[in-house]
């Protein structure tokens, strides 16, 4: 056996253990569960970090304060910091559309330790707490909830005991970059975090910040946010922290919650990726090289099998690239119908594996630069000297 025969059935194993044993991670059938409507709605908080949103807020804003919600609900949008107006603007939207009360509120600068985002959150909990809600609801403010989306997510969490129900918002898909990389970006998500394993008993728990509903109960237990004051990456930091605390986290792809935010050029979906890919791999220079060989092996050796198998009459390593790249362009067919995008974009998932690969690389780099985790004039300390005050 030729080694490019070796590294092609070892791509092609791993292949098979990813399609049969993770989870079945690549199907896309983790809707909503099953739910039934209480006979008294509880009531609710929904929490809005938002920093210089001006330009979406118009989109997603007047969608939560018209849900369709039978209990008592409010909406508190936390300005953090902004420079564009997304205060002034989320009031004056609040003038023209009726719907839930909005109260708009700004944290000022985040104190040592804290994200800006987190920080925000915890200045909106803190409101909220005032009127004493069993549930609160962390959105993004990128993101659009259709009328029924509160209703559906405290059903859900009410009749399957879950103290977070988290749904994945669909992301934009409307450029050829964002075509080639956004569903990319969720299938490696769910490949990370199998959406099956998330609602079992067990280590796996991740969440999508985009919609996050957390049991009140259950964000005391967990210290939330202050537990992960510091988390680039912080909707799997709650989900983590409040499965470890004893609760029971859900996770799923959304339907009719959206994101509204752009990424039309491969500069700002390559910056999305960036400033948290190495935070997902704990700073670790072992487990970044681990990883970049992963992806190779299992994204990049089989076109290349394929094409080095052909060129050189290699029958084995084009047949065993060959397999291992149908099945990997089997496994990403699901997450394309799901976004609706054309199927022959699947057969280009190991070009789309080899700029994730890169954008990790990059991460790294600047992160070893000191440049940290940046993101809307912010950067993020390393870890190793963020400040732990207990």
């Amino acid at each position: 056996m030729t080694p490019v025969t070796v590294v092609s059935a070892l791509s092609l194993a791993a292949w098979l253990w990813l399609l049969f044993a993770r989870g079945f991670f690549w199907r896309t059938d983790v809707g909503l569960p099953a739910r039934e409507e209480p006979g008294v709605w509880p009531s609710v908080c929904v929490v809005v970090p938002a920093r210089d949103e001006a330009a979406v807020l118009p989109a997603s804003l007047p969608s939560l304060l018209a849900q369709d919600y039978p209990g008592r609900a409010e909406v508190f949008l936390i300005d953090d910091g902004s420079t564009d107006g997304t205060g002034e603007l989320a009031c004056e939207l609040a003038r023209r559309h009726e719907g839930l009360p909005l109260t708009v509120a700004s944290p000022g600068e985040p104190p040592a330790g804290w994200t800006g985002k987190l920080w925000a959150v915890r200045h909106g909990i803190t409101l909220a707490r005032a009127r004493e809600p069993e549930y609160l609801l962390l959105t993004d403010a990128d993101i659009a909830h259709a009328p029924d989306s509160l209703r559906a997510l405290v059903a859900a969490a009410g009749t399957g005991g879950f103290d977070v129900v988290s749904q994945m918002a669909r992301l934009r898909v409307v450029s050829g970059w964002e075509r080639l990389v956004v569903p990319a970006f969720v299938y490696f998500f769910a490949q990370l975090y199998p959406f099956r394993w998330i609602g079992r008993e067990g280590r796996t728990a991740a969440a999508a910040g985009g919609c996050v509903l957390l049991r009140t109960g259950a964000a005391e237990r967990a210290r939330i946010p202050d537990a992960i004051r510091h988390a680039v990456i912080d909707d799997v930091a709650l989900a983590r922290a409040v499965k470890g605390s004893g609760g029971r986290v859900w996770l799923g792809l959304a339907e009719r919650v959206d994101s509204v935010r752009p990424y039309p050029r491969l500069r700002d979906l390559w910056r999305m990726v960036s400033r948290s890919a190495y935070a997902q791999l704990r700073h670790n220079p072992l487990v970044l090289a681990g990883t970049v060989a992963g992806l190779a092996l299992v994204y990049l050796v089989p076109p290349l099998a394929v094409v080095v198998g052909a060129a050189r009459g290699g029958t084995a390593a084009a047949l065993l690239g060959g397999a291992a790249w149908l099945v990997m362009a089997g496994t990403y067919a699901p997450m394309l119908r799901h976004y609706r995008q054309p199927l022959w974009l699947a057969p280009l998932l190991p070009f789309t594996g080899f700029l994730y690969l890169l954008m990790t690389v990059d991460s790294a780099v600047q992160h070893y630069r000191g440049r940290g985790a940046a993101w809307k004039g912010r950067t993020y300390a390393r870890p190793d000297v963020v400040p732990d005050e207990g």
